[in-house]
């Protein structure tokens, strides 16, 4: 059972400096972080050690991350925008 203070830690660590990223790790954290398992945890909290700009071109398209651990977070969250809000 993961605790509601992982989950806060990882809300927290969500909110960026850029609106762009809070719309889409946010949301993700809220309805989908409890449910990860124990290496999509670990990936998502190494993916908030990383740089903002680096995370916009991710969630953009733009470029891949290098580290495939990161990749594949990467395409859990960007899979999960693109399921309707009203069906998450």
């Amino acid at each position: 059972m993961i605790s509601n203070e992982e989950i806060n830690r990882m809300r927290w660590a969500a909110r960026r400096g850029m609106l762009e990223l809070d719309l889409v790790l946010e949301p993700f954290v809220t309805a989908q972080y409890a449910n990860l398992d124990e290496q999509d945890r670990e990936r998502f909290q190494q993916l908030m050690i990383c740089e903002d700009q680096d995370l916009f071109s991710w969630f953009l398209g733009r470029e891949q991350p290098d580290d495939r651990e990161l990749g594949a977070i990467v395409s859990k969250i960007l899979e999960f925008t693109r399921i309707p809000a009203d069906h998450r």
